[in-house]
């Protein structure tokens, strides 16, 4: 069954660089601000959904309301900033960015979560971000506002992951997605007066698009994390450096240098070392990586962990 899960989850990550390669198109035109709104629009129907079929006793007030706000917030950023890098960033250095969440997971687990991290992880942590001293080479490469907000979106989703692991047993299912998506809106639909543009018809069918393979994506995803593993499906994100290198050349004419495959190939094993070494138990009582069941880039609060149905091994999961 893992062998399933690993393909389901191959899968769901080539239609999740699909996504992203649709999402550079038509930032070319639409800010990432306009596509986020109306990308979140289109996932309220599915929402709606969730809260008729929920059958959780309680209301739709938060438990923690402060928590809530900031990872409300924190998700309203990381669509944006992510869609924003990748629209001025090559699609590969964009991932190799995006890869440090895994990281940021980790730190801000000590003192949000308690998470005591041994020596090894910590030391995969430094190594990962090498990687990102690697890829982003301060002093010999030209540092703009792209690099900023894919940072920006790693850490984002890193603190509304981490955040998400304290709330996930206190808070129901409908209210951890029903803020961040309104919250969301609210606040790219402010941004709106100052970057909106017409849309076209291809640029509509762009956005459809994007809602479409995000939404089908996560399926897969729920699919997988079904079959298989945490610690066999979770690897897999990582895949998707490969698909950027190749549609990076044939679509946008980007070539990585090696320099940015070796900064992201340190990121990538911290973060499989993360993974594995969270899967083996040990010192680890939160394991915050491995439960962490989402995508850093999906628009409208779609997350793999709110799909998969909650027993006792998911109460303490994302």
């Amino acid at each position: 069954m893992n062998i399933k899960a690993a393909l389901l989850a191959l899968l769901a990550y080539v239609i999740f660089s699909t996504h992203d390669v649709v999402v550079k198109y038509v930032s070319a035109e639409v800010s990432a601000f306009q596509i986020v709104f109306f990308s979140s629009l289109l996932s309220f129907p599915l929402l709606t959904m969730m809260m008729v079929r929920d059958s959780t006793p309680g209301t739709l007030r938060p438990q923690h309301p402060g928590w809530m706000a900031l990872r409300s917030l924190s998700m309203s950023v990381v669509p944006a900033s992510a869609f924003y890098a990748f629209s001025v960033l090559p699609l590969a250095q964009t991932y190799a960015l995006l890869f440090a969440t895994p990281l940021l997971i980790t730190l801000l687990s000590i003192p949000i979560l308690g998470e005591k991290v041994g020596l090894p992880r910590m030391a995969a942590v430094l190594l990962g971000f090498v990687g990102v001293l690697v890829v982003l080479r301060p002093g010999q490469t030209t540092l703009g506002p792209g690099h900023a907000a894919a940072l920006l979106a790693a850490f984002g989703n890193a603190f509304q992951s981490v955040i998400l692991r304290k709330l996930s047993h206190v808070e129901r299912r409908v209210v951890l997605m029903l803020f961040p998506m309104l919250t969301t809106v609210v606040v790219m639909g402010l941004t709106l007066p100052f970057v909106y543009v017409p849309l076209t018809g291809p640029e509509l069918g762009g956005l459809a698009i994007i809602a479409a393979f995000g939404f089908c994506a996560t399926l897969l995803l729920v699919t997988a994390y079904s079959f298989g593993e945490a610690a066999v499906v979770a690897p897999m994100q990582y895949s998707q450096i490969i698909w950027a290198t190749i549609f990076g050349a044939l679509l946008f004419d980007e070539s990585v240098d090696l320099l940015t495959l070796v900064g992201a190939a340190l990121i990538i094993a911290s973060g499989v070392f993360i993974v594995l070494r969270e899967a083996r138990g040990g010192r680890s009582s939160n394991t915050p990586v491995l439960q962490t069941r989402s995508r850093a880039v999906t628009t409208g609060g779609l997350n793999v962990s709110f799909f998969l149905k909650r027993n006792s091994s998911d109460d303490r999961s994302e």
